[in-house]
């Protein structure tokens, strides 16, 4: 399952590529859409194909490989670094809102070794000390407290989201440090994580858009990451998405 859980977060950042070539056939034939998690259909189809014949394109690709291609590796590596430790607290006080009180320390631990030790987190000490990240968000607690995800949403530039995540990631911000960043220095962090994943999916491009349904693909795939984030590994899945795990397993060989 740990491979299954990178692939869920790097698909969770393809959130800038939208469509591709065999969506626009797909959407041609389709009149209409029934699936009850997804009660806008043709709208976050229209976005999808938005995201990516332009912002993909014109944007973050090409934005993606000139950072890849110019900006050395130990600098990627210790901007990445600072940009995961600012998120520390609030996978520290999200750990301890299940009741995960290893989590909590340990995240609260990684925050204040690497802030200090560390150089403000652009070294990750604690991972070399062999304390690794318990990565939790304000959307899982929510989920862990039986609230439903609410309708699939594929927004232009930001990808796909749904109601529960969505004010999980407002609270996650509202948590110190992450409160105290400008407009700016929260732009620029974002905009590292989003460069860095953007990147790591480039060699894996062929397989998503060899898939039947792209669209289709990318949405099972976001909502098992979900029930997998919130059931910790322990995922159910329905007959429907059980059809699309054959292009996911084939993704994942080659992460």
């Amino acid at each position: 399952m740990t491979h299954k859980n990178a692939l869920f977060s790097l698909l969770t950042v393809l959130l800038l590529l939208g469509g591709c070539s065999t969506t626009r056939g797909v959407n041609d034939q389709v009149q209409e859409y029934n699936d009850p998690k997804d009660p806008i259909e043709s709208f976050n189809r229209t976005m999808w194909d938005f995201n990516y014949d332009v912002l993909d394109v014109y944007i973050l690709r090409p934005t993606a490989v000139a950072y890849t291609n110019y900006m050395p590796q130990f600098a990627r590596t210790g901007l990445l670094n600072m940009a995961r430790n600012l998120e520390e607290p609030s996978n520290s006080l999200n750990n301890l809102l299940q009741g995960k009180v290893d989590g909590t320390f340990i995240s609260l631990g990684r925050f204040l070794l690497n802030s200090t030790v560390g150089v403000l987190g652009l070294i990750d000490v604690a991972s070399e000390l062999g304390i690794d990240p318990q990565e939790e968000e304000f959307g899982e607690v929510l989920g862990k407290w039986g609230v439903d995800t609410g309708p699939y949403l594929m927004l232009p530039a930001w990808g796909p989201t749904d109601i529960r995540s969505g004010v999980g990631d407002i609270v996650d911000t509202s948590y110190s440090p992450l409160d105290s960043l400008n407009f700016y220095a929260s732009l620029f962090r974002t905009g590292i994580k989003v460069l860095e994943a953007r990147a790591a999916v480039i060699a894996q491009e062929q397989q998503l858009n060899s898939s039947a349904d792209p669209y289709s693909f990318v949405k099972s795939a976001y909502f098992q990451n979900l029930e997998f984030k919130v059931k910790d590994g322990k995922v159910e899945v329905s007959e429907e998405e059980k059809a699309l795990d054959e292009d996911i397993d084939a993704f994942l060989e080659d992460l």
